[in-house]
């Protein structure tokens, strides 16, 4: 992905202060999300029946696609890879990959586009985060988006791939080997992660709540001066063997271990059980949370008094890299395949 150019997000140009003494006031917001369970969370007018498989929707869509609309939308599954360069289907995006799906769809394609991208969420709370509230972000609206398909759902290896502002995510029937949520994820949202308006503001209190049970001793260790950086860079997996910044599982006592766990379950909680499952899978074979990081970045070039303007989970073959400030940008990259 080195190759990608650098999304254009505006408003990174201009820091937005932070209120956080706003962002004490809407914790118990945040904090009673956590602690419903993510079925309890369905509105109540969500049908009972079972959705049809996102797998299945995507080969639904690639069969009402005439030529014209293939030449648009759908690539070869690994177009862009020449001379060495990641693949098109694996690279992280702010906007809309090629053409937006207002522009191609028809609306009978659009609603099932739409039915894609809610499938992949693991029910409408989660959709609320995918969508930013409906808002899409900068992109304004589903229409403002990208939806486009890599390879032949119908006949071997396949991704479709749904960009927009702040927001690449993927649904792939498993086709790209020990990766979950088919590659590289990235999400955020415009307001600044210390907001309530942001919908991410549920993870930002979690970690938070890791952080401030850690002893003076274990924030020298779990804090960073510096930047682990964004895009491609940041999600780069370490040798197993390269020790990892911030503070590990195994020196944490069982009550911060436990908050570790349930920041990991809110970081899931957005997405659709199989994806979710795949994760703890992937994690599981690469040796588990015992394997796992927590460090705390802080940028001296911040003009605020915040602690901290990022945060990170790392571990072998496992990153989610999370900048808080001036809002909210995640790379995510999980994966059975690690550097020796």
């Amino acid at each position: 992905m080195s190759d990608t150019p650098r999304p254009l997000c505006p408003e990174c140009a201009a820091p937005d202060a932070v209120d956080r003494r706003a962002f004490l006031r809407g914790a118990a917001a945040g904090a009673a999300l956590l602690t419903v369970p993510a079925t309890a969370r369905l509105r109540a007018d969500t049908p009972a029946t079972p959705v049809k498989p996102s797998e299945d929707l995507v080969k639904e869509l690639y069969s009402t696609l005439t030529a014209e609309q293939k030449a648009l939308v759908v690539r070869p599954w690994n177009h862009g890879a020449e001379q060495g360069r990641t693949a098109t289907r694996l690279r992280m995006y702010n906007a809309p990959i090629g053409k937006r799906i207002g522009e191609v769809y028809t609306q009978k394609q659009q609603e099932l586009v739409e039915r894609i991208l809610r499938s992949i969420a693991a029910d409408d709370s989660g959709y609320r985060c995918l969508t930013r509230d409906g808002t899409f972000d900068a992109s304004q609206s589903l229409q403002g988006c990208g939806a486009d398909i890599f390879g032949d759902p119908g006949n071997g290896q396949y991704a479709w791939v749904f960009s927009g502002h702040h927001l690449t995510v993927r649904c792939d029937g498993d086709s790209e080997e020990g990766a979950a949520f088919g590659g590289p994820l990235y999400y955020g949202h415009s307001p600044d992660g210390y907001s309530p308006r942001n919908v991410f503001f549920y993870q930002t209190k979690a970690v938070l709540n890791v952080f401030d049970v850690l002893s003076e001793a274990q924030r020298k260790v779990a804090v960073v001066t510096g930047s682990p950086g964004e895009l491609e860079p940041s999600i780069r997996f370490r040798a197993a063997r390269d020790p990892k910044p911030g503070l590990s599982y195994g020196e944490m006592n069982r009550a911060q271990q436990q908050l570790v766990e349930s920041t990991m379950r809110s970081l899931l909680s957005p997405y659709r059980r199989q994806d979710a499952d795949e994760v703890m899978t992937i994690l599981k074979t690469n040796g588990g949370l015992e394997k796992m990081h927590l460090a705390f970045y802080q940028e001296r070039a911040m003009n605020d008094n915040q602690r901290w303007h990022f945060w990170r989970l790392e571990g072998p073959g496992f990153v989610w890299n999370f900048r808080v400030l001036p809002h909210v940008h995640t790379y995510v990259n999980i994966s059975t395949k690690i550097p020796t």
